[in-house]
């Protein structure tokens, strides 16, 4: 067995700078602590020279004096479970108490095992043993004293035999594999058998709280920094969901998230899992349901990908942390080792049950006895791995810090040579480096080199995506790829927030694989391209709801450019971000970004829409809802890339939205139809092309002027219904018919499906509004028009248009609306009207904001000029009835114009304002800005204002408008 020692402990033979501070460390201690002239004597044999090389061996005895020499003077420790619980008996339920006493014991001990380790007298195995039972016995009486603090409060938990089921603690990394280095955090994952709740306290809680109660106590027993120092950092980064996890599961619980989402670098480390605080039932049963997780029964040679990928990354991390020094981390160092008999134990464990140790030790010499590496290959494993672990404890040692790095500084360097058996540092390091290229040409022998390791679809910033990367590593790597310093720490925190929504999405082994690729890839991407970390955010949103949908993530992962095209839509638009969100087969329309911004001809949407649904047969109804929504949807995506590209005018952006939905429209019109008549047969003479059934658009769908997200001011009308019935096998009233038609087409607009809504729908425009039947005869809807309608309805009946319907209805319809458009009012009650119902208007709709103006409902803004607008039809269409040809606004404030109603200034100053509050409100929309303008538009109100005061000759309404649009 290797034994590494000194050439000697007599600090008289120490170089001058080292003697010197062993002299007056040694003296300080005689004078602190008085030792007796006969101790003094045996002290002097080895305390001075172990003082001088381990600041931290001086701090112990400093301060314990006797009570850290009497240990180290017997050289063997008594029982730790026996001292632990003597020490801790004083304490009570003093958690201050207690805390202290686990750390003078650690200390102590600490100290102890590091005095015999510098002077040689343990064998590197029997240092790893001894210093990792040591860390056993502190963990299981401060689970044991946590579990006591409770009990007063919740009471036990019970197992179904009535006994107390204990918090079990899974070792895992060095302390699993009982090779605990000397400075070393621990890793951790609490577990306890099954749920319920508790009894025998002043109050029962589940048994997952109360675990979760002990697990925290128990972390901050070890891990709380204090004036004592602390036992151990506790790093709780391996339980099931890392850091976003519960703080301790059930073992059903533990054992359905390995099976389902279980990663392969978790395979890696449940290698060294072992089982403390626990009964050897508990260990047995723990250890064969893990089993078949880690150990799979045939060959797997998977695993070998997954540890070369592993190994590929942490190669990456530490050339980023400038670790060639380092003896772990470094190529050939001791992560080296353990991934080359790691490796084996993965690949051939499930059939090889001598594989199935935590012992790496024992590990290397079964893959030499089943002749999977060569004696002479395992010796020299074997005699790397001491050295490399002997300098490493050599290193943290010195004062108790975790590091593996080679020290730069000569103290230091002299420090760890002589510990070593060395005369010099650079025969130290010769040694070292020699060892470590020895176990790289093996590495690279059973795992491959980083040129084979690295693949197309590798992004140099993979690294990001590790559960355990450490923020400081991140950060840097981010800052190297271009992102800001002053924005890393959000790019960071977006990436570790994206982790922990995926995983809860249970991706699956080949939705995790591709999503190592993608999400590094978006990083990178969205570097590149300099965007906001709110339009990373966007991207990872789409990201978390494609995570369990691997066609998806297939799509990004080998489609660069639609990569990239998500990447610039969610930059330029939170909405467009949100609907591919949402609708995740928009991704579908990335993949050719020319065709995704090759918007088609106006005329040709009903075209295109009905041949997509010609794919679908006829008799599937769910199947044309669902693709009626995703073909809106998609050209809807495809607008709106135009639009954030500007690729298309404004104006073409509501044609396009209004043509669009007019297909649609008809659409569902001839669905309804279709599953109708089938059931009842068609009024008598009626077919599809002549239905006797018409819909009429209000609002922004009249006005041709529909924006992103608009409903649909609707109403139903019929032509006049004679006393018949349906012809079918089932026939009905055919005005019961056209009302079941009516409520069928609301119904195929507004059911939520996987993919939404088709269209939210507002029928309030129809004749008495909610209070109104569902579908009018035209004669009624004329009768109404010409009797009952208030002037806000005539104002809408200005953008009114049948978007669906026989030509002879239009026709009629058309006679209907001018006719009533174009009746001689009285000009000031008109006014009167008009401007009493803008301001209800403007008081139930105004959107208040401190950072802006509502630009549709301001004083001055959009709707202030649709009213300009209808007050001048329904003012002057008796004369001039070209005004009642158009609906929308635009085209009929130019007939205004041409018939003397407005100057040239005046129409600049609407149609101008309009344009561009028209534009202004599609960019909110895509921004998701509700409206919200932070422009100033004061100048812009007040030509509006001055408008509306020559017009309707009232300023009271609007006095304050300048003010507000500023």
């Amino acid at each position: 067995m290797l034994k590494f020692a000194p050439r000697h402990t007599d600090y008289q033979q120490l170089p001058e700078p080292m003697k010197q501070l062993a002299q007056q460390r040694w003296q300080q201690f005689i004078e602190q602590h008085e030792p007796a002239p006969q101790r003094q004597q045996t002290l002097a044999a080895w305390l001075p020279w172990t003082m001088a090389i381990s600041d931290f061996v001086c701090k112990v005895v400093m301060r314990y004096g006797e009570q850290a020499l009497e240990p180290m003077f017997r050289r063997q420790p008594g029982s730790h479970k026996a001292a632990l619980a003597t020490q801790l008996a004083p304490c009570g339920d003093s958690e201050v108490q207690v805390m202290h006493a686990l750390r003078r014991y650690r200390q102590i001990e600490m100290a102890r095992l590091a005095t015999q380790d510098l002077m040689g007298e343990l064998t590197v195995p029997d240092f790893l043993a001894a210093n990792s039972s040591l860390a056993d016995a502190l963990i299981e009486a401060a689970a044991e004293w946590a579990a006591k603090s409770q009990q007063a409060r919740y009471g036990q938990a019970f197992d179904s035999q009535g006994e107390v089921m204990p918090l079990v603690v899974i070792a895992m990394g060095k302390l699993g594999g009982e090779e605990l280095n000397f400075s070393s955090d621990i890793d951790l994952i609490f577990c306890f058998e099954h749920g319920g709740q508790t009894q025998g306290g002043r109050q029962s809680i589940e048994h997952s709280v109360f675990f979760t109660r002990v697990g925290q106590t128990l972390i901050k027993l070890l891990g709380q920094q204090t004036i004592d120092g602390q036992v151990f950092r506790v790093d709780m980064r391996l339980r099931p969901f890392g850091q976003s996890g519960p703080m301790a599961v059930s073992f059903a619980a533990l054992e359905d998230y390995y099976q389902e989402q279980g990663r392969n670098w978790e395979r890696y480390a449940m290698v060294k899992a072992r089982y403390l605080n626990a009964t050897p039932e508990l260990e047995q049963q723990l250890f064969s349901m893990l089993r078949p997780f880690v150990y799979r029964r045939y060959i797997d040679y998977s695993a070998i990908e997954a540890l070369r990928k592993m190994k590929l990354l942490i190669n990456q991390e530490a050339r980023r942390r400038g670790v060639a020094d380092n003896i772990k981390l470094g190529l050939g160092g001791i992560r080296e080792i353990e991934f080359i008999a790691q490796t084996f134990q993965l690949i051939r464990g499930g059939r090889e049950r001598d594989l199935q140790t935590r012992s790496l030790i024992k590990a290397l010499h079964v893959c030499e006895k089943l002749q999977l590496l060569s004696n002479a290959d395992v010796s020299r494993l074997h005699e790397a791995y001491m050295t490399l672990r002997k300098v490493e404890h050599v290193l943290q040692q010195l004062n108790d810090e975790q590091t593996q790095t080679l020290p730069q500084d000569e103290d230091t360097q002299l420090r760890v040579a002589l510990a070593c058996g060395f005369e010099t540092f650079e025969l130290c390091q010769q040694r070292i480096a020699a060892h470590m290229q020895e176990v790289h040409r093996q590495f690279l022998n059973v795992v491959g080199s980083e040129e084979e390791l690295q693949t197309e679809n590798d992004s140099a910033l993979s690294i990001l995506w590790q559960d355990l990367l450490d923020d400081a590593t991140a950060l840097d790597v981010l800052k190297e790829a271009g992102v800001g310093a002053d924005h890393a720490g959000d790019w960071w925190q977006a990436i570790q927030l994206c982790r922990q929504q995926v995983r809860k999405r249970s991706p699956g082994t080949r939705g995790r694989e591709l999503l190592a690729t993608l999400v590094p890839r978006i990083v990178e991407y969205a570097a590149q391209g300099a965007v906001a970390v709110e339009s990373l955010q966007r991207a990872f949103a789409v990201v978390q709801t494609i995570a369990s949908r691997t066609a998806y993530l297939d799509l990004l992962v080998n489609n660069a450019g639609a990569l990239r095209q998500l990447l610039v839509l969610c930059h330029a638009s939170p909405w467009i971000a949100h609907q591919i969100e949402r609708y995740p087969h928009l991704l579908d329309e990335l993949i050719d970004p020319q065709q995704l911004y090759n918007l088609p001809e106006l005329t040709s949407y009903r075209a295109q829409v009905q041949e997509f649904l010609n794919r679908i047969p006829l008799d599937e109804m769910e199947a044309q809802m669902e693709a009626l929504r995703q073909v809106k949807q998609s050209f809807q995506l495809k607008v709106a890339a135009a639009d954030v590209a500007d690729g298309v005018a404004l104006m073409r952006v509501s044609d396009h939205l209004t043509f669009l939905a007019e297909a649609v429209i008809e659409q569902v019109v001839a669905m309804a139809w279709q599953q109708l008549t089938d059931r009842h047969g068609a009024p008598p003479g009626r077919d599809l092309h002549n239905s006797g059934f018409a819909v009429i658009g209000y609002g922004k769908l009249g006005g041709i002027e529909l924006g992103y997200g608009s409903d649909l001011d609707l109403v139903f009308v019929c032509d006049d219904i004679q006393d018949t019935q349906t012809q079918g096998e089932r026939p009905i009233d055919s005005q019961q018919f056209y009302l079941r038609l009516a409520q069928r087409v609301l119904h195929l607009f507004t059911t939520r499906t996987l993919s939404g809504v088709l269209y939210d729908v507002d029928m309030r425009l129809r004749p008495s509004g909610n209070a109104g039947l569902m579908v009018i005869q035209l004669s009624t809807y004329d009768d109404y028009l010409g009797r009952e309608a208030w002037t806000w309805e005539l104002q809408a009946l200005v953008r009114a248009r049948m978007v669906f319907g026989h030509e002879h209805m239009h026709r009629r319809f058309e006679q209907i609306r001018r006719r009533h458009l174009a009746q001689p009012r009285d000009l000031d009650a008109l006014r009167h009207d008009i401007v009493s119902m803008r301001e209800k208007m403007r008081q139930h709709l105004l959107k208040r904001s401190a950072q802006g103006v509502d630009i549709k409902q301001m004083p001055g803004g959009m709707t202030d000029i649709e009213f300009l607008t209808q007050y001048l039809v329904l003012a002057h269409a008796d004369k001039y009835p070209q005004l009642c040809t158009y609906t929308d606004n635009v085209r009929i404030l130019e007939h205004a114009e041409k018939a003397g109603l407005l100057n040239q200034a005046q129409l600049a100053v609407l149609i101008d304002n309009y344009k561009l509050l028209r534009a202004k409100n599609h960019r909110l929309s895509l921004a998701e800005q509700q409206g919200i303008s932070h422009d100033d538009l004061s100048a812009n109100a007040e030509q509006v204002l001055s408008v509306w005061q020559v017009l309707l000759g009232s300023a009271t309404v609007n006095k304050a408008g300048a003010e507000a649009a500023k």
